[in-house]
């Protein structure tokens, strides 16, 4: 008798899920925000897709999602360490330090803004139309680098020596996804309610557009 009645609670629980995950698949469009298009596609096998568009800027990011109780919580794989990488570290002749910024599409080279951090002192700027930011010339401690589009944390190097002065660094592929660790939404009826991962605030909502 207990058996049966442990089984039972067992396919109750199991169906009970599935019916929560079934009836929560679809596409939930963010409200409110102008000239903004966002919002996630939740699928039937528990993994969900987000995309992020203002004006000429787009991001996206994926991962599982789970529900408890009226919370819908969204992860991913964890972010890479940095967002660029270090191809070409050497001393060149002159007085100058010289930073690089390579990347297939051009279009975007001039958005990377720069910390040099060295013998005398801070420096900061921001690379030209080819990607190149040219400094006075100092022992190099450390360089920060930040994309502007996707502002969301700085890459730091620390040179091998601190006497080069000619840097060239390559954009990671995923300097535009959107990473996801333990963001939680409220459910309510047919929208999601809570933060935005890109945007300040906390009340955004997302209105369930379909139920595929």
């Amino acid at each position: 008798m207990l058996y049966r009645f442990a089984l039972g609670i067992i396919v109750f629980t199991s169906c009970s899920l599935q019916v929560q995950t079934t009836s929560m698949t679809g596409d939930y469009y963010l409200t409110g925000v102008m000239e903004t298009a966002s919002g996630f596609r939740l699928n039937a096998d528990s993994t969900f897709e987000f995309f992020f568009s203002q004006g000429a800027l787009d991001r996206s990011g994926s991962g599982t999602w789970s529900v408890k109780n009226n919370t819908i919580q969204f992860n991913s794989q964890r972010r890479p360490t940095l967002d660029f990488a270090l191809i070409e570290s050497r001393r060149i002749p002159g007085d100058s330090v010289v930073v690089v910024i390579k990347d297939n599409n051009t279009a975007i080279l001039r958005y990377v803004d720069c910390l040099l951090k060295g013998s005398s002192g801070n420096q900061k700027g921001t690379t030209d139309a080819d990607g190149i930011i040219i400094f006075p010339g100092q022992d190099v401690e450390a360089i920060s680098l930040i994309f502007q589009l996707c502002p969301d944390r700085y890459s730091e190097f620390v040179p091998e020596a601190r006497n080069r002065n000619y840097f060239v660094f390559r954009m990671e592929p995923w300097i535009a996804e959107v990473f996801f660790e333990q963001f939680q939404l409220t459910i309510m009826n047919n929208r999601l309610i809570g933060r935005h991962p890109l945007l300040k605030g906390d009340n955004f909502q997302y209105i369930k557009r379909n139920t595929e």
